[in-house]
């Protein structure tokens, strides 16, 4: 149980670095961006594809936080300049990604084994591989989760968050909001992109079909992280998408070993994000009924 629980918390951390990645899209800019499919793929497909070429594996994530971050520019350009919609933009970004991600890879699946990684470093030092993942994914989110609060609160970081909010307000204190829209787009798919490597090199290999169903992951990491841990302030709340993200791996990880076959994984994941994003309106209707129900029995009791 114990090497499960380790084996759930070392994959969480992992997909925090994506799952902060849909939070910034998701949340931030309040665009469901769905390059996210591709840039994962692509961040796996950038970094198997030069270490197995004789690239250092951290050069080789840096590429490929590279490589997300201009699939992030792509699908901006497309909606900012091109005027076409957001989540059709994410698409055809995502479609493309798939042609060029083969296109890198040169085939379907690279093998990463018996070959230096990100966490050889840890394995060396005595460690094992799941205790190497676990080290490096505290340092990777914490660091990011630092730098990220430092970046959102400049002057860019807070154009950023406020296009989200109110973009007719942004623009009329003189701010590009494609420009914002943009940054934010690249941001998250390079955290994205970065996730990918990670999660390549800790599982040994690449595969084109590894991105199938990661935006409902990533939502599903950050309604979690929402629901269970509250939206506080924003250092606080980057912290409960990571936390979101471990606690989903470990949910799935235990409903496994209930006996759930890995086919339904998919099925459960959609369920779980459909009743996490229906509690605020659950919420709404039971207040409302509360209220209702008060002031019934206050008529009653006149």
């Amino acid at each position: 149980m114990l090497q499960i629980l380790l084996g759930a918390v070392s994959l969480g951390l992992l997909w925090a670095v994506m799952t902060i990645g849909v939070y910034i899209s998701y949340r931030i800019l309040n665009i469901a961006d769905l390059t996210v499919e591709g840039s994962i793929v692509m961040g796996g497909a950038i970094a198997a594809k030069a270490i197995t070429s004789g690239v250092n594996p951290y050069i080789a994530v840096l590429l490929a936080i590279f490589g997300g971050m201009a699939a992030g520019l792509v699908t901006g350009l497309l909606h900012t300049k091109l005027k076409i919609p957001a989540l059709l933009s994410g698409i055809l970004t995502m479609i493309a990604l798939y042609s060029i991600n083969l296109r890198i890879m040169g085939k379907a699946n690279i093998s990463l084994l018996k070959i230096d990684t990100v966490y050889t470093v840890f394995t060396d030092m005595g460690l094992n591989d799941v205790y190497a993942v676990i080290a490096l994914g505290v340092i990777c989110v914490l660091a990011l989760i630092c730098v990220l609060y430092w970046f959102f609160g400049t002057e860019i970081g807070c154009a950023i968050r406020a296009t989200g909010n109110n973009p007719q307000m942004v623009r009329a204190q003189g701010v590009n909001t494609d420009t914002t829209i943009i940054i934010g787009l690249v941001i998250s798919n390079g955290l994205v992109a970065m996730s990918g490597a990670l999660i390549a090199q800790s599982q040994r290999f690449a595969d084109v079909q590894m991105g199938i169903g990661s935006i409902v992951i990533g939502l599903a990491s950050v309604i979690i992280g929402e629901v269970l841990f509250g939206k506080y302030q924003f250092f606080k709340r980057l912290i409960s998408l990571a936390l979101g993200a471990i606690t989903y791996r470990v949910i799935i990880a235990f409903v496994m070993k209930l006996g759930m076959p890995a086919n339904d994984l998919k099925l459960f994941t959609a369920i779980t994000v459909a009743i996490a994003l229906s509690v605020p309106m659950l919420e709404s209707r039971l207040k409302l009924f509360s209220r209702i129900r008060k002031g019934a029995d206050k008529i009653v009791g006149d």
